[in-house]
């Protein structure tokens, strides 16, 4: 696809499907020890919304997002997903916030022991306790279809290419059909080929499955193609925001180092 109508396209399906928010981060704060890594961390996710975070290691991505599903809880301000303030959540409604809230990480975090089609029925059964075997035959064969690995079921994870893995680890969290997906360094590890069809697999799960999305990466290429809309995040705070285009010509020294070749 041309690069300009791409990211028009983009821009299109972005205005018609981000009324709303699905996830507010207000003066957030997260310590370990003495080391502060949120400083004041403020963040809105419009529902339909595919937003990127850029930064370089170590400078809070991963918690941020952690901090969003609740997988680690923030020392000050406040985080609003879904309308709930996930740190007064009970521990059965955290459970049922998470499953709203797909996690990708970057390994694809599969179990090594099951074969593909096990692992995807693995969060149908334990989660949703579904049980009956139509409904799962039928649920996970349509993610392998949308991740297109419809022959993938029988195969151990160990037959799996890196590309493949990510794919399977895209499909078993989309198979719960979430509302915000949170990616960690989707593309890592992979080469630019692959890299540039998991980016575009993402633009086409949020379109199929309406997801608002959180997408951590080093990848600008991944960055350009599935990013309504970038935020840089610097010593535990966001320094900037805005487009590809529009950061791609800052005055900021810092934000334009990002878009370097």
């Amino acid at each position: 696809m041309d690069k300009s109508n791409e990211i028009g396209i983009k821009e299109q399906e972005a205005a018609t499907t981000t009324e709303g928010t699905v996830v507010e981060m207000k003066h957030v704060k997260k310590a370990f020890g003495s080391k502060e890594v949120l400083t004041d961390i403020n963040l809105t996710l419009k529902k339909g919304e595919n937003l990127v975070v850029l930064g370089r290691s170590g400078q809070g991505k991963s918690v941020t997002i952690k901090c969003i599903s609740g997988m680690l809880l923030q020392d000050e301000g406040e985080v609003i997903v879904l309308g709930a303030e996930v740190k007064d959540l009970s521990e059965q409604a955290l459970k049922d916030l998470r499953l709203k809230v797909g996690f990708l990480f970057q390994s694809g975090a599969l179990y090594d022991s099951m074969n593909v089609k096990d692992n995807l029925e693995f969060p149908l059964i334990r989660g949703l306790r579904i049980n009956d075997q139509a409904e799962l035959d039928n649920r996970v064969q349509e993610v392998l279809e949308g991740v297109g690995l419809a022959d993938a079921g029988d195969k151990m994870p160990s037959d799996l290419s890196g590309g493949m893995r990510k794919r399977i680890g895209l499909a078993r969290t989309l198979i719960l059909k979430p509302e915000i997906m949170l990616y960690d360094e989707p593309t890592t590890g992979l080469d630019p080929i692959t890299s540039r069809e998991i980016s575009e697999l993402i633009l086409k799960m949020q379109k199929k499955y309406k997801t608002s999305s959180i997408i951590i990466t080093h990848d600008m290429d991944c960055a350009r193609i599935t990013g309504n809309r970038l935020m840089i995040i610097n010593e535990g705070v966001f320094i900037a925001e805005g487009t590809y285009e529009e950061l791609e010509k800052s005055d900021n020294e810092l934000v334009r180092s990002f878009f370097i070749k």
